[in-house]
């Protein structure tokens, strides 16, 4: 029988390239680019790559203070592609692209690998004979490729009203026409990479819009997507002459961007835990519970960097508690009205700039804790959350920190080797940012003071 690289080759014989894709802690993909030739010495595990991939800042900078930089002295390791991730690139013809991770020198897993991290919680689920199913739904904002006269982003107006307008014009299908060249392409790209796009809608802002990918039963391959679609959005935008931004908060002014997980769970006859079963309703409080447990420490991965802090504000429809509802947008773990078989938990806190592997582990860590010790998620917010609950939940970088550092449970999940590097690598960053003199300071400062 061929090898999945033999076919692929003979399938797309006008491929020429190959991008190794290897996503950082940030969610950032790096790598290298292969000859075609070279995916097999990839199969046969022969390319090597740098342990410090794991120990980069969103900058791609080192972080000196890593065990992985000066103390290992900067070591290769193994790259383990996953060839069911090959596939063409279709803004470069005779380009493919393949993700991968590092392993160690025997072929397990290496700890700092934020897939790697994924897929054992997800395994975690198989001895309950339980099935996590997950979607991810993006927002993102479509920029002019040219900023303001201040150096700004300007985002692409369409249909909409202009940038500075007080009409928001959400919804409006309008601005989906404008915008038309690039969901075409999007679609395009998306499909040829074989990923599935459930919903497009023109969101809060001007330039700003939402889409829904199809849910899928492997975590990975639910994460992947999520990657590949970020890929796939910007080199679509860049194609039509335009930027496309992930960042949590782009504009003070406007809506965030959020990256929410749709959830559920299917019991060995592959139904709806939550819905269509008789415990239906305590499986979903159990793990309601679980997840508003681990929400407070796992903020420093929904919320990984300084702008994401911005994103959370009241009224925003960006949490600020652990809360949860029905049919509820002011929550964080709202539960969706619709039948049945569709009864599922929409986590919302994470930002569109968090790393879409450790995203969803966290949030089936929390599904896992709260199956596991049971517990009460209190009584469903109705109206609105924010006049009803204080906010509990970290708000700024420093707090979420040291929430992860003082974690009790999330460590469990991920592993304490994995969580001590990521809040080291994500402290390093927060302090080179936080020594940055920048625009506001001279603003407010350089002549007052």
């Amino acid at each position: 029988m061929a090898s999945p690289v033999t076919r692929f080759r003979r399938d797309h014989p006008l491929i020429r390239q190959v991008d190794l894709l290897l996503p950082d802690l940030a969610g950032v993909p790096r790598g290298k680019r292969l000859s075609v030739d070279g995916l097999e010495h990839a199969a046969a595990g022969e390319i090597l790559f740098s342990s410090t991939l794991y120990s980069l800042d969103t900058t791609g900078a080192n972080i000196d203070a890593s065990p992985l930089v000066w103390e290992e002295g900067d070591a290769d390791r193994p790259v383990a592609p996953d060839f069911s991730t090959l596939v063409p690139v279709p803004w470069r013809p005779d380009h493919a692209q393949v993700i991968g991770s590092l392993t160690e020198a025997d072929g397990t897993a290496f700890f700092a690998d934020p897939r790697a991290v994924l897929r054992r919680v997800a395994e975690a689920f198989a001895s309950r004979e339980l099935t996590p199913v997950a979607a991810l739904e993006f927002e993102f904002y479509l920029l002019e490729a040219d900023s303001d006269g201040r150096g700004r982003p300007r985002p692409v107006t369409g249909a909409a009203p202009a940038a500075d307008s007080p009409n928001i014009d959400v919804y409006r299908l309008e601005r989906l026409d404008a915008e038309a060249e690039f969901f075409d392409l999007l679609d395009r790209y998306c499909e040829t990479q074989g990923l599935e796009i459930k919903a497009a809608v023109a969101e809060f802002a001007p330039g700003q819009f939402e889409v829904n990918l199809v849910h899928g039963a492997d975590m990975l391959r639910v994460a992947d997507a999520g990657l590949m679609f970020k890929r796939c959005v910007k080199a679509a935008a860049r194609a039509c002459g335009r930027r496309a931004c992930f960042m949590a908060k782009p504009f003070a002014e406007h809506a965030g961007c959020g990256l929410h997980v749709h959830l559920s769970l299917r019991d060995a006859a592959g139904r709806n835990l939550f819905g269509e079963t008789g415990e239906g309703e305590t499986m979903l409080r159990r793990c309601l519970a679980g997840m508003q447990a681990l929400m407070p420490e796992s903020m420093a991965v929904f919320a990984p960097n300084a702008n994401s802090y911005r994103r959370l504000q009241p009224l925003s429809y960006a949490p600020l508690a652990p809360t949860w509802g029905y049919n509820n947008r002011t929550v964080a773990l709202r539960i969706p009205a619709g039948p049945a078989h569709a009864r599922r938990i929409e986590h919302r806190v994470a930002g569109a700039d968090a790393n879409p592997y450790l995203v969803l582990a966290a949030v089936l860590a929390g599904v896992l804790h709260g199956l596991e010790n049971g517990g009460d998620p209190g009584e469903p917010t109705t109206g609105n959350a924010y006049e009803k609950t204080p906010p509990g939940l970290p708000r700024d970088w420093c707090k979420a920190l040291d929430a992860l550092r003082t974690a009790r449970h999330l460590p469990r999940y991920f592993g304490e080797a994995f969580c001590t590097l990521y809040a080291l690598c994500r402290e390093a960053e927060r302090e080179r940012f936080e020594r940055q003199v920048g625009e506001l300071d001279y603003a407010w400062y350089l002549d007052a003071v």
